[in-house]
């Protein structure tokens, strides 16, 4: 049996990128069982993908005694091909037929094409999200059908990247007179709870799903959504490959690295030079122009 051994990122944000690498090889080796590495963070990501064999979490330790703890736990098999996107020495210590290690480091284009051109990858593919059953019923409770929910995430990894309280409140108010009920999306750490307070407080009507839900959960309970609007965030990515219609607000990071990759993914920049706006000088009327017409170009979906 041919196995493949991936190794993808510990954040959310770049391990939905990374999932655009692990679709392209998929198709490579069709008949191949894939072990994924992966930080506990994000490992709800792979629990319903197909051909799967193995998640195994990846505990970051001092001195990178984790990548030590992983070589034993893989180094008994023989791989078909070891694939790194975290761009550790681990992959030249395993017997494999194929090694790709993707360098980090700043080049031109999105990440996403970044790590299929050094993957050889002859065709670039978005990231996939796969959903459970049991996931995606709770979600039908949670988020009934009959109403058009709209998901705002206002937190971000970095403070500087999050989207204004006060605007967020105001582009709500405007997306409810077209019936579009906002609903909150924010972690589950204490620092996240912390930095959507505003937003709570802005938006009392706004139904608060941040915080207390799994990965796997969240990711039914986006699905569920007509809209996403947020800042440059994991859950921007995890909801661009959902194919939510979904609008990335950035300002001090570079959206032609890190743009949402989607079927229905869109970005409105903080003006400025690429990378330096600042996200208090994006407006609630701009953005809220720019959620509708997405929305109206989407209504195939």
């Amino acid at each position: 049996m041919k196995r493949v051994l991936f190794i993808t990122a510990h954040r959310l944000g770049d391990a939905v990128i990374g999932m655009g690498a692990l679709a392209g090889l998929m198709k490579r080796y069709p008949q191949a069982r894939f072990t994924i590495a992966c930080g506990p963070a994000v490992q709800d990501l792979f629990r319903h993908m197909p051909r799967c064999e193995r998640i195994i979490v990846v505990e970051k330790k001092s001195h990178n005694r984790h990548w030590l703890a992983l070589w034993w736990q893989v180094v008994r098999y023989r791989w078909e091909a070891v694939v790194d996107l975290r761009s550790s020495p681990l992959a030249y210590a395993l017997w494999s037929h194929v090694r790709h290690v993707v360098r980090g480091g700043r080049q031109p284009g999105l990440k996403l094409e970044q790590q299929a051109r050094s993957l050889g990858l002859e065709q670039l593919c978005r990231p996939h999200v796969w959903l459970g059953q049991e996931e995606q019923e709770e979600a039908a409770r949670l988020l009934p059908g009959e109403v058009r929910w709209v998901a705002l995430a206002p937190t971000a990894g970095t403070e500087m990247k999050i989207w204004p309280a006060a605007a967020f409140a105001a582009l709500a108010e405007r997306l409810e007179r077209y019936g579009l009920h906002p609903v909150l999306f924010y972690g589950p750490s204490e620092r996240e709870d912390r930095l959507a307070a505003p937003a709570r407080a802005a938006m009392p009507d706004a139904l608060d799903m941040g915080g207390r839900y799994t990965l796997a959960q969240v990711a039914a309970l986006l699905a569920r959504c007509s809209l996403f609007v947020g800042s440059d965030s994991g859950l921007m990515h995890l909801s661009a490959a959902l194919d939510v219609p979904t609008l990335g607000l950035f300002g001090p990071s570079h959206a032609a690295q890190y743009a949402p990759s989607g079927r229905w993914a869109e970005v409105l920049e903080a003006p400025g030079p690429p990378g330096a706006g600042a996200m208090e000088d994006l407006k609630a009327e701009d953005v809220c122009q720019a959620t509708l017409s997405l929305y109206e170009r989407s209504g195939e979906r």
